[in-house]
């Protein structure tokens, strides 16, 4: 936990923060300013490297507070407020303060008239007012730490909201205290239970509704620690919650449900120091569609993001995306309470061979592992099971043998398999006693096993003592009431601790200074302009990517010497800043194997420029490449994370398929070769009927090539697209046959 001593930051690194467009809040600790020695390091493009985390203690464990616009007048909803924060004020100990202009007294405590009055300094102002932007203003100058401000009205409500919002956050950044809302609610002071232990849910919501059906895990057992309902997220926003909360002990899971990012780095900061404490994150993200994305902007007034580019950010830094808010409880609550898996392995354990197989198909098909177990293990099993029953795995073991003592038995023999890393057994129904003799086996090994146990209740009803007492009254048993969120929560489980146990911060190795290459490019960046493909290929030759032997030319005897120089058979293309899909408009001649070709080909190419009304700056006699597989890599701006990188099936198939993985910089060779498998087309790279395989060691350099030019060309590169990059047999390389670039 970081400590709460404050300072400022110094004007060579304030200088350099905005001068790449980050606020200085963004950029540094704010519970510790950066001396000249232990500032925040930046990338090459002058972002830091590490999480801002708030220290925020003082919000959830304040020792003072300010009510402004206090009240206990009848009918009044700041009454119902006041009395809800006077009791959460007394639960954490702190003392309140009510302030209001013309009361003396609220609930029997003294009011004060204004902020100036205030007999303290308060840890916490809770502004009560519709316009809290003259408030806080008058809190800057009492040096209180936060304010919550519940007021609506802002950009949620469109472009005056949204200018009133950019206002009052230009007021909290002048003040120095951290604001969390507005547009939030009284989510922040719930009662949680304090007689649950273990691993507690840390809960981040912009829509507090949204938030309910994590809160209420509490009656089932599960702890709740924190709630932080961000709303507009003027100042304080998810990242800064989620970094706060993974460096918290009691913290076994994030969940978070999530409209719109303020800013995808800070966001992405944020998880990978989740990722590096091993603090799972588990996020609903709304606007996979357009309707989605519409209203989750009118609601919070963000940026929702390409959500292409969002899953693949969340995927890449361990973010456990869900779609449903029974998804979100059921995968957080999992992976708060469970411990490391010893193996992958599932076992699926069921008194029905229809239940089992029904499980493990929906299992496999998700892509958990049911390995087979030996047979040495199912011989063990047939002691107690019939033999006649499978127990290869899912094991049947026909219904008795739950009823007595063989039941207790076989889980321990199944817990016993060194690959089983998970026992998972699907109750469809209840049928006492058996399955209350079932559930309390489950519950007894699960306390002496090492290995997660869960049970799906299927029944309906679920007042069932099994389920009710037996099942929810143990801490070691994962219990879920749909075959759908079991297996996702397990998933994500396993994911979870996959990831984690081999993570490296990609940032630790993000370039800081720029390369050779970086001086070389930006002598051919032309700001606003697109640039031909002769141009957009010397950028790429600059960050050593292979292009093929080419000479621009601007006569047909010309194009006839070059010809001879490439070699035959060649390629002619018309070459201009303006042209971006040359195949459309008859611009591009393939496999001209004669000078007379050649002399044609350059006649027709320029008559048609001419025609089209298009200028060139040449035409482009290049070396034929033919052998090998079509694929696209390319960098496009992103509103929320700016540079991403892009790689999939090229030629037409782009445009056919859309079969396609997104990365945002920086990441390692590990996620460029991850970005290869998630392609549908991966085994064309693996070679098929008969083709050799790719080189796809090339194509990762090539990928890597093309990150390091989007985090050094930033903000001057709008655009690239390699489309085909060639890739060719096993150990010859890859060619960018074609490149355009688009300068900001």
């Amino acid at each position: 936990m970081l400590g709460s001593t404050h300072g400022t930051l110094t004007t060579d690194f304030r200088a350099r923060v905005e001068a790449c467009g980050e606020s200085p809040r963004t950029a540094v600790h704010s519970s510790a300013a950066p001396s000249a020695d232990d500032a925040v390091p930046l990338d090459v493009s002058g972002r830091p490297l590490h999480a801002d985390v708030p220290d925020l203690d003082r919000f959830f464990r304040p020792e003072s507070v300010a009510v402004i616009g206090a009240s206990d007048a009848d009918g009044k909803p700041n009454t119902g407020i006041t009395r809800q924060l006077i009791a959460w004020a007394e639960r954490v100990g702190a003392r309140l303060h009510p302030v209001h202009p013309t009361r003396p007294t609220v609930f029997g405590l003294t009011c004060h008239a204004s902020v100036a009055d205030l007999p303290e300094q308060v840890d916490l102002a809770v502004l009560l007012v519709a316009d809290p932007l003259p408030v806080i203003e008058e809190l800057a100058e009492t040096k209180v730490k936060f304010a919550v401000a519940f007021a609506s009205g802002f950009a949620e409500t469109g472009d005056a909201g949204a200018a009133a919002q950019e206002r009052l956050g230009a007021a909290v950044q002048r003040s120095g205290l951290r604001l969390l809302g507005p547009n939030t609610n009284l989510n922040a002071f719930e009662k949680f239970r304090e007689d649950l232990d273990g691993p507690a849910i840390a809960l981040i919501t912009q829509s507090g509704h949204q938030g309910r059906p994590v809160y209420t895990l509490q009656e089932l057992g599960i702890r709740l620690s924190h709630w932080a309902p961000t709303g507009n997220e003027a100042d304080l926003e998810t990242a800064d919650f989620i970094s706060y909360f993974a460096e918290q002990p009691e913290v076994g899971a994030i969940a978070c449900y999530v409209e719109g990012l303020k800013d995808g780095r800070s966001f992405l900061l944020a998880a990978d120091r989740a990722a590096r404490n091993g603090v799972p994150v588990v996020a609903v993200k709304v606007g996979r569609t357009e309707t989605g994305a519409r209203t989750a902007a009118s609601h919070t007034g963000k940026l929702t993001g390409a959500d292409t580019v969002v899953d693949a950010a969340m995927r890449q830094f361990g973010v456990i995306r869900v779609d449903g808010l029974d998804e979100l409880q059921d995968t957080a609550a999992l992976l708060a309470r469970a411990r490391r898996p010893k193996a992958d392995g599932v076992v699926v354990y069921s008194i029905s061979g229809g239940t089992g197989a029904h499980f493990s198909d929906l299992a496999t098909e998700a892509g958990l592992t049911l390995p087979t177990l030996t047979q040495a293990k199912q011989d063990e099993l047939h002691q107690w099971i019939p033999a006649y029953l499978n127990v290869a795995n899912p094991v049947d073991n026909g219904g008795h043998p739950v009823g007595d003592w063989r039941g207790r038995k076989i889980i321990d023999a199944i817990l016993a398999d060194p690959e089983v890393g998970v026992l998972i057994c699907p109750i469809t129904g209840p049928f006492p006693p058996m399955s209350d003799r079932l559930a309390q086996d489950l519950v007894d090994a699960a306390e002496q096993s090492d290995k997660l146990i869960c049970v799906i209740w299927g029944s309906p009803v679920g007042t069932e003592e099994a389920y009710r007492t037996t099942l929810l009254g143990s801490s070691r048993v994962a219990t879920f009431r749909t075959f759908g969120n079991c297996i996702t929560a397990v998933r994500a489980y396993l994911g979870h601790h996959r990831f984690t146990a081999g993570y490296r911060s990609p940032f630790e190795d993000a370039p800081r200074t720029p390369s050779p290459s970086y001086r070389k490019a930006q002598a051919l960046m032309r700001p606003s302009q697109q640039l031909s493909e002769h141009a957009a290929k010397q950028l790429l030759r600059a960050y050593g990517i292979r292009v093929p032997r080419e000479q621009l030319v601007t006569s047909a005897a010309a194009a006839v010497r070059a010809a001879g120089l490439v070699g035959y058979p060649v390629v002619m293309k018309a070459s201009g800043p303006q042209l971006g899909h040359k195949t459309e408009l008859g611009l591009v001649k393939i496999g001209l194997t004669s000078a007379s070709q050649i002399r044609d080909a350059y006649r027709e190419l320029t008559d048609i420029a001419r025609y089209e009304n298009v200028p060139l700056d040449g035409i482009l006699v290049c070396q034929m490449v033919e052998r090998g597989v079509e694929m696209v890599v390319g960098v496009t701006q992103d509103d929320l994370f700016g540079p991403t990188v892009t790689v999939g099936l090229g030629g037409v198939l782009v445009e056919v398929l859309h079969d396609a993985a997104v990365r945002v910089p920086p990441f390692g060779e590990d996620q460029a070769r991850a970005m290869l498998r998630e392609l549908r087309g991966h085994a064309l790279l693996e070679g098929v009927r008969g083709a050799p395989p790719a080189d796809v060691d090339a194509l990762v350099e090539v990928v890597l090539r093309i990150q390091r030019m989007a985090l050094e060309l930033g903000d001057e590169l709008s655009e690239l697209d390699i489309n085909p990059l060639m890739v060719l047999p096993r150990g010859q390389g890859a060619v960018a046959l074609d490149a355009l670039a688009i300068c900001r």
